[in-house]
């Protein structure tokens, strides 16, 4: 079931429904990997908070529990099958092992900031738990960056819904919400691009001085 499918009014009707069982699957199965949206279920339940209807100690709890068992769940799946399965759509996408193994050093080597901040960006919220297991990032570590970040998320998450979402209206708050992830996530994208070069840049101006004080030398 894809977020396209899910209305916010679906959203709000199963939240009502279900109440904190819907806050704390929803967060857990879309950190788990499975592509829902978790991050505006866990909206609704603060705004349900703050409207009364749930309470806001209970939709904390919920959203933390989901976001960090369901990012448990995503980094053991990754450890124990993710790299042959990663493997095979990169198959399917062309993309070579040697490029996977890159990908998969790179974020090995920013693992904790990954787990820690990507709780607050597009699509890294969905694949960090499992490219940290295909990553081998060490459980410890990975298990205190995983709570951490899913507590601060969570916090600011439900108390932004339960504060403002009694002046704001709900479909503001999650479109601003949305708004600020995409920019996240940009941002990195063009920082990741932007080092790549750079190193790259410094890799050849290395070179050509080697090459320029092998000369010197010859000469």
């Amino acid at each position: 079931m894809s977020f396209e499918l899910l209305s916010l009014e679906t959203i709000q009707e199963i939240a009502r429904q279900y109440g904190y069982w819907a806050v704390f699957l929803g967060i857990t199965l879309e950190s788990a990997g499975i592509p829902l949206p978790g991050e505006t279920i866990t909206l609704v339940g603060g705004f349900l908070a703050g409207s009364g209807n749930l309470n806001y100690w209970i939709v904390l709890l919920c959203a933390i529990a989901g976001a960090t068992i369901g990012d448990n769940c995503g980094y053991w799946l990754g450890k124990v099958g993710g790299w042959p399965l990663l493997l095979k759509l990169g198959g399917v996408f062309r993309i070579s092992e040697a490029q996977l193994v890159e990908v998969k050093k790179e974020f090995g080597e920013n693992a904790a900031k990954a787990v820690f901040f990507g709780r607050f960006v597009a699509l890294l919220r969905i694949f960090a738990g499992p490219m940290a297991g295909i990553a081998e990032m060490p459980y410890p570590q990975f298990l205190l960056c995983n709570f951490s970040g899913a507590t601060l998320w969570a916090a600011i998450m439900v108390t932004l819904s339960f504060f403002f979402g009694r002046f704001i209206p709900l479909e503001r708050i999650i479109s601003l919400v949305a708004q600020f992830g995409t920019i996240v996530l940009v941002i990195v994208i063009v920082t990741v691009l932007g080092t790549k070069w750079w190193e790259s840049r410094q890799l050849k101006q290395q070179s050509l001085d080697d090459m320029g004080e092998l000369g010197e030398r010859d000469g």
